[in-house]
């Protein structure tokens, strides 16, 4: 501990008076307030308060700071627009597709080359590729599709006869 330094005077130094229990709470209390009402206040960061300024310039303290620059931009550069002309792309330009009818699209199917020769390697007990048997699959797909829709009906007497022959004999008859 220190001692108290003495006047210069050689007067005894005055002793610092002990404060009350009340006055102490009553002094934490203020600084309590008053460490609470330091900083901006509520609300500042969306409302920020203009600085009143004398220069006369009230425009400039009207506008909101958080927002960027108010400025209008123009969408179309005036003159530039006639200058730059977008070019033409050297591609061939693609060709229209021909809705055929389902009549002409199933002569077309029937005909083709490579369906014909996918069948005829299928009867004769050959695999075939999972890119021709895919294609195989997909054509005669959409040549049933084209039958439905044309209302042909392919003769499944044979079918239905050989599926009654099959039941007969499973049943022993």
């Amino acid at each position: 501990m220190k001692q108290p330094a003495r006047a210069a005077h050689g007067k005894p130094a005055v002793k610092a008076k002990r404060k009350s229990r009340d006055e102490i709470n009553n002094e934490a209390r203020d600084r309590k307030r008053d460490k609470k009402h330091r900083g901006h206040a509520s609300g500042s960061r969306a409302n920020p308060a203009a600085p009143a300024s004398s220069s006369g310039r009230q425009a400039d303290s009207a506008k909101d700071p958080r927002i960027g620059s108010k400025k209008p931009v123009a969408l179309i550069a005036d003159g530039k627009t006639a200058a730059i002309k977008p070019k033409k792309s050297v591609e061939k330009p693609a060709a229209k597709k021909v809705r055929l009818t389902p009549e002409e699209e199933l002569a077309k199917l029937e005909n083709d080359e490579r369906l014909d020769a996918l069948l005829d390697r299928l009867e004769n007990g050959e695999t075939l590729s999972a890119e021709d048997q895919g294609w195989l699959d997909a054509s005669l797909d959409r040549i049933d599709e084209l039958m439905e829709q044309l209302g042909i009906v392919m003769d499944d007497d044979e079918d239905d006869k050989a599926e009654e022959d099959m039941y007969r004999l499973l049943k022993g008859n």
